[in-house]
């Protein structure tokens, strides 16, 4: 398996290349935004994850994120010194799939980088289309549709989805959706942070944001997605 990293400290790349290839990870090390354009336009089959750290001196890792995600549908893990929520948010609605700051221990980065992975594994086609109400969730192509017609959903949106679609019928707690989609942003998805992204999806699923029938507030206890 082949891991692009994309990090202007020589040293914390140096160290990633050696703790990576310690754990059987081949690695493509790049300085260089404008190195790293070059590597993914040529080599983007061959890389199955990438590392992109935020600042770099000749540009950003949202920009190469964006590169990526318009061309196909790899993992992506920002690796930055930046702790702000905005900042984080700004990389999910990117499409980037974790987030991860400086420092951190390399235990924690291999365990998101093996989550991350997990979750783009393929599906069985049998378990590939849900279809609830009006919406369908087509999890071969990370697609949603409401009336036939494509929602675009940011990452995080999608898996919050995808995590009541796995469990219709069943009431979910605030603490048990927390824990679900806890390694998608690590501590920044909080309370707050979660009631925003319902709310979010509500105003993209819903004919009725305000009063919710695809996913329904279960008073006292959380939320349910179908009866």
């Amino acid at each position: 398996m082949k891991i692009m990293v994309v990090e202007d400290d020589k040293t914390i790349a140096s160290g990633l290349e050696f703790s990576l290839q310690q754990e059987g990870y081949d690695t493509n090390i790049c300085y260089k935004a404008k190195d790293a354009e070059i590597m993914i336009k040529e080599k983007m089959d061959q890389i199955d994850l990438f590392l992109l750290d935020l600042s770099l001196p000749d540009g950003s890792g949202y920009d190469l994120c964006q590169k990526i995600k318009q061309t196909s549908d790899k993992p992506v893990i920002f690796l930055t010194a930046l702790d702000d929520e905005v900042n984080v948010v700004m990389g999910l609605d990117m499409g980037a799939d974790d987030y991860i700051t400086k420092p951190f221990r390399i235990r924690e980065l291999l365990s998101r980088m093996k989550s991350v992975l997990r979750r783009y594994h393929k599906v069985p086609k049998e378990q590939s289309i849900i279809i609830h109400q009006n919406i369908k969730i087509n999890r071969l192509e990370g697609k949603v549709y409401k009336n036939g017609t494509e929602i675009l959903l940011t990452a995080l949106e999608y898996r919050l989805l995808l995590i009541f679609a796995n469990h219709i019928g069943q009431i979910l707690t605030r603490e048990q959706l927390l824990e679900q989609i806890w390694d998608i942003a690590g501590d920044f998805v909080n309370d707050n942070t979660l009631t925003v992204y319902i709310k979010r999806l509500r105003e993209k699923l819903e004919d009725q944001p305000q009063k919710p029938a695809i996913i329904r507030t279960v008073r006292g206890m959380g939320y349910r997605m179908g009866d």
